[in-house]
């Protein structure tokens, strides 16, 4: 038995919480997953899961001897990592999970300089409106907007994006363009979000020194930026979004900024990943390309707030 790999296999298993999450982490057939965890047992001399057809839940034991497996398997990776490092270019392929409006309109744009620094290392972008389980689903990383729930990831931060309040020409020159929020609450039709959990309405918010307004009527609202900023450029309305998703068409003129007086708090951009001992050099090299482009004088000022 190579117990390592059977080491390997089981972390896997317990982390991605199935023995085919494990195979398609491992690129092992599931039965040679299942055949290590086997043989480990056997040579441990207790069960470390049970198993059904649709459930694998972790024995006492096996909570036991993940936490040791675990940390000796992460010390045995960086001690290869610090040897290695040095003399090997990071190469091998990633996983990466955002949003489709981010995707489009930050980060390929920019993803020529990192195949261009890193030309060994391939990349498959997921782009989905949901929030992908990472360990689970394979992922090595993720971007993602606004607070961060997962506790058990290490999340750096990337930069914080403004939003600008905005609408088309033509949607100006038919309704007028109010001076204030309040305004909104009248004739304007308004165009936002609403949560793909719940299907609740998010309300467009309106903050300035000792003021503040909340507009929650949205005659249209989508459950993605790519959507809400369609219907703004169809005339449909005036919304909010973020000034990096919608600064081409402020410079094209297809939108028009409104209420620059009127802020709403930014939104922080983080890269989350799993913890230390899941890092690959490839994985280093895309989070540090990340913090380097996007971070503190990666991405000029004026692209992400405006100010």
């Amino acid at each position: 038995m190579n117990q390592l790999l059977a080491m390997r296999a089981f972390i896997r298993v317990v982390e991605s919480g199935s023995f085919r999450g494990a195979a398609n982490q491992l690129l092992l057939p599931r039965s040679t997953v299942s055949k290590l965890v086997t043989d480990l047992e056997k040579h441990l001399g207790t069960r470390l899961m049970h198993r059904t057809t649709r459930h694998v839940a972790v024995t006492p034991e096996g909570e036991e001897y993940y936490r040791h497996a675990a940390r000796l398997v992460a010390e045995i990776d960086e001690a290869d990592g610090a040897v290695r490092g040095s003399k090997l270019t990071p190469r091998g392929h990633l996983r990466i999970e955002s949003t489709a409006t981010f995707a489009q309109n930050i980060l390929i744009p920019h993803l020529p300089d990192f195949h261009a620094q890193y030309p060994h290392i391939t990349i498959a972008l997921g782009t989905s409106n949901r929030t992908a389980n990472i360990v689970g689903e394979g992922v090595d990383c993720a971007i993602r907007a606004g607070d961060i729930g997962d506790l058990s990831l290490v999340a750096r931060h990337l930069f914080d994006a403004g939003f600008v309040t905005c609408a088309s020409p033509a949607y100006l020159e038919r309704m007028g363009t109010p001076a204030a929020p309040q305004e909104l609450a009248g004739r304007h039709c308004k165009v936002g979000f609403f949560s793909h959990a719940d299907g609740k309405a998010k309300p467009m918010l309106f903050v300035k020194p000792g003021d503040r307004f909340t507009v929650s009527e949205l005659q249209f609202s989508a459950n993605e930026d790519n959507g809400q900023i369609a219907m703004m450029l169809a005339g449909l309305g005036i919304g909010q979004n973020l000034r990096p998703f919608v600064q081409p068409y402020l410079e094209s003129g297809q939108l028009v900024e409104i209420l620059g007086e009127w802020s709403h708090p930014p939104l922080p951009f983080h890269v989350v990943y799993p913890p230390g001992r899941h890092q690959s050099a490839r994985l280093k090299a895309f989070i540090q390309w990340l913090i380097e482009r996007f971070g503190k004088g990666g991405v000029p000022p004026a692209t992400l707030s405006g100010r």
